[in-house]
């Protein structure tokens, strides 16, 4: 017969287990909600430029073995290969750029980007749909909607909070930190996300709202204070100054806009830090310039191919949005 203070003892230690176990549970439950189960929210129509006809897949297999081709649709009198896109409604340079050496090389890819309107300026939700954890890579996103150059947003699905406007609708209002706009008139500008409501954004021609940051340059000068950036306060988010990865937008003048990401974390590119960010920005001529997501997600994307070379090992990391030029 058992002795009835064992019995106990082993009934404290399986309820304790038991309890234990409901506790870590519960725990793993919450993170995989909070960062992997997906939520869609909105199941979004994908926006198509005003007026104009997507690439044909046959501009884009010519683009990627070097050759100029015009445009089927014949209107938009459009001839590109590896590293170019002209039409009547926008021109796209994109050149690579390797400076230092050994330790301290860096690779990085400008795309400058001139458009006729704002119209040409789009963005993409992955798999068209808005809510959290839902992702798929840069390039299947620009493919599914016909981009002919795109690069990696904010991945905004990561986090529950900024101000998410895009292609004219507000999906999300909870102000968090310095957003970037961008206006029907072919502008941009950082702003307080606390300090200006969606409304008033919509209200002056806000097409498209990102939330990450920091913003780099403002008012034509190179932000400096940018040592201990944080953008999350999420579980095991920590400064992103280091040398990473970068994407980032600026611009030139109305519709005139510079795309750059940055390769990293590899042999032959270190990344830059914020600091370094911003002063590429300045001396491409950017009057404003904003740093969107990096790292893994660090993606361009040109007729059908991605440009830079993603992540440490090339491979692209499945992300929450595109910005996006269309025809």
């Amino acid at each position: 017969m058992n002795h009835p203070k064992k019995r106990k003892s082993r009934r404290r230690l399986i309820i304790g287990l038991t309890l234990s176990l409901t506790i870590v549970g519960t725990v793993l439950y919450g993170l995989a909600d909070r960062y992997l189960i997906e939520h869609v929210e909105v199941i979004v129509q994908p926006v198509k430029a005003s007026g104009t006809a997507p690439a044909s897949s046959a501009t884009a297999s010519a683009a990627t073995e070097g050759t100029s081709t015009t445009n089927q649709a014949g209107s938009k009198n459009a001839t590109s290969d590896d590293w170019n896109y002209s039409s009547d409604d926008m021109s796209i340079a994109i050149k690579k750029v390797v400076t230092g050496s050994g330790d301290d090389k860096v690779t990085y890819y400008v795309a400058d980007v001139q458009a006729k309107d704002a119209t040409h300026l789009l963005t993409a939700f992955a798999d068209n749909a808005f809510g959290r954890n839902i992702t798929e890579v840069t390039s299947e996103i620009a493919s599914s909607n016909n981009a002919i150059l795109a690069i990696n947003g904010d991945y905004y699905g990561f986090r529950n909070d900024g101000v998410i406007i895009r292609n004219g609708t507000l999906y999300r209002n909870e102000p968090a930190r310095v957003g970037l706009a961008l206006y029907s008139d072919g502008t941009m500008k950082s702003y307080n996300e606390e300090e200006v409501s969606a409304d008033e954004l919509l209200a002056a021609g806000v097409t498209n709202t990102f939330s990450f940051g920091p913003a780099l340059i403002k008012d034509g000068e190179a932000s400096t204070d940018l040592d201990n950036v944080k953008i999350d306060t999420n579980f095991g988010n920590r400064s992103i100054d280091d040398a990473n990865p970068r994407t980032g937008i600026g611009i030139i003048s109305p519709n005139h806009y510079v795309f750059v990401v940055v390769d990293g974390r590899q042999e032959d590119s270190r990344g830059v830090t914020l600091n370094e960010f911003a002063q590429l920005f300045k001396g491409l001529g950017a009057t404003e310039a904003y740093n969107l997501d990096g790292g893994g997600s660090s993606t361009m994307y040109f007729m059908g191919r991605v440009v830079n070379s993603p992540g440490s090992n090339g491979n692209e990391r499945g992300v929450s949005d595109i910005i996006y030029l269309g025809e």
